[in-house]
């Protein structure tokens, strides 16, 4: 996350400021004034544009699926996430955090993630994050810093980033900009975290998840505080927590009618799992697994194998691994994770005939997964296989247009066909969707001078070009405003 952080920094230096009205009004409420939630979301796509770029950032279509389908579940529990297109994403990242982004953008730390005892307890801090987005605590920040006149686009940005997690980086912003904005940014508002508080606690609820997750996890977080010192988890200094909200909380969860269990999925074993074996060093994590399966210490011996299977794939002790894979297939049942990591492990031997058959039999088992899918298709890739790969891709881009990965794909297997108009225009939409209109542009002009299309798919791509240039020619103009 450090480097995200670092990265934006720079960034934001060179983006040119915004100039907000002297009397920004209330945008509490239903207010749509001034900066309104089209300019929330423009403002976070431009940050998400630079956060997709950084190593930090996980592209892994397993773990982004999972923290999806848990925000997704909360977010359909409400109708005031109406007319709000929520995106959920983990970046790689020990500290125990989360935040909101301007526009519906919610990040994760996959720290955090590891840190969670049950899924209840992640959806708590999710549904919390969904609430001040709801709530549009990012524009009423703005309105409380009216009197600053010119709001440093440094501090916004460092905010809407907890950039607090890194003190080094915070330090540094002050000293770009004005350090007035920067510290007014660094954190919500106690009347804000009380508020995300009470709305997430009614999400939460009503996507049917343990309320009493709520309070537990942000109770030994606290209790844990006084482990870490002057260094506490970042997720406790950029939602200051006070044994007022979590009294609060329990009281709410009382009201509630008590304990009530929800199972977790064994998707969020399976993901801690992941992620758990792919920090630190690979030999460390193999052992914490080893050590847990012979101690029996673990929530789900499925999930504890196939992170020992993961751990060992880093070590590159293959033969291992592949013992172990067998083990968890004959122990562990059926599930797609297992069957992409089988995969996984038949290319890293060199065998991507007996990879692709892994991935072809799991999905007459799991017809409707769509990371089986995409993890077939990119299988198909591997073993050259591209005009099927193309089949399966073009199918999930129906299903999914605004996924910016299967654009890349899509254009890997039109490049090895020799289809040049339809590589380019594939890499077009995916520049686009990763928020670099010029790529987007360039990729379109060189799929005109492609002509090895018809004329059908030509005019398309001339339609697609003016209406970017026109988006292109807007953006410029409003921001010489």
């Amino acid at each position: 996350m450090r480097s995200i952080l670092c990265l934006l920094l720079s960034t934001a230096l060179a983006w040119p400021v915004p100039a907000l009205p002297q009397n920004l009004p209330d945008l509490g409420e239903s207010s749509q004034a001034d900066f309104s939630p089209y300019a929330e979301r423009q403002l976070g796509e431009k940050i998400m544009a630079d956060i997709r770029r950084d190593p930090a950032y996980i592209d892994d279509p397993e773990i982004t699926e999972y923290v999806r389908k848990v925000g997704q579940r909360l977010a359909a529990a409400t109708s005031e996430t109406a007319g709000i297109d929520f995106e959920f994403f983990v970046v790689r990242d020990p500290q125990i955090n989360a935040f909101a982004l301007p526009g519906g953008y919610i990040g994760v730390h996959s720290g955090l993630i590891t840190a969670a005892m049950t899924e209840s307890e992640l959806a708590s801090v999710l549904s919390h994050e969904i609430a001040h987005v709801t709530q549009r605590h990012i524009a009423r920040q703005l309105q409380n810093q009216s009197q600053i006149g010119a709001l440093s686009m440094v501090g916004l940005v460092l905010a809407m980033l907890a950039a607090k997690s890194n003190p080094q980086v915070a330090q540094a912003a002050a000293m770009a900009g004005s350090a007035a904005p920067v510290a007014a940014f660094l954190n919500y508002s106690r009347e804000f975290e009380r508020e995300a508080d009470r709305v997430g606690y009614q999400i939460l609820r009503a996507a049917g998840y343990d309320v009493q997750a709520m309070p537990a996890f942000f109770e030994r977080l606290q209790r844990n505080t006084r482990l870490y010192e002057n260094n506490a988890p970042g997720y406790l200094r950029t939602h200051p927590l006070t044994s007022e909200r979590i009294a609060d909380m329990q009281n709410r969860a009382q009201e509630a009618g008590g304990l009530k269990l929800q199972p977790d999925s064994r998707e969020f074993h399976l993901v801690r799992a992941k992620l758990r074996a792919q920090q630190g060093d690979a030999a460390d994590a193999a052992a914490f697994f080893k050590e847990a399966l012979r101690e029996g210490r673990y929530a789900d011996e499925g999930a504890a194998r196939y992170g020992y299977v993961v751990a060992l794939m880093r070590m590159r002790d293959l033969d291992n691994a592949r013992k172990e894979w067998q083990r968890l297939r004959e122990r562990g049942g059926m599930h797609p994770m297992y069957d992409t990591l089988g995969a996984q492990l038949h290319f890293a031997a060199g065998e991507p005939a007996a990879a692709v058959d892994v991935l072809r039999q799991s999905l007459k088992r799991f017809p409707y997964s769509d990371t089986l899918r995409l993890a077939y298709a990119e299988a198909l890739q591997q073993a050259g296989q591209h005009r099927d790969a193309l089949e399966v891709l073009q199918a999930l881009r129906r299903e999914r247009p605004g996924e910016a990965r299967l654009y890349q794909m899509l254009a890997k297997s039109y490049a090895s066909l020799g289809q040049r108009t339809e590589q380019h225009r594939a890499l077009a939409e995916f520049y686009y969707l990763q928020g670099s209109l010029p790529g987007a542009i360039e990729q379109l002009q060189l799929a005109q001078a492609a002509k090895d299309a018809d004329f059908y798919t030509l005019s398309a791509v001339d339609a697609r070009l003016r209406e970017l240039r026109a988006k292109q020619l807007q953006e410029m103009q409003a921001r010489e405003r």
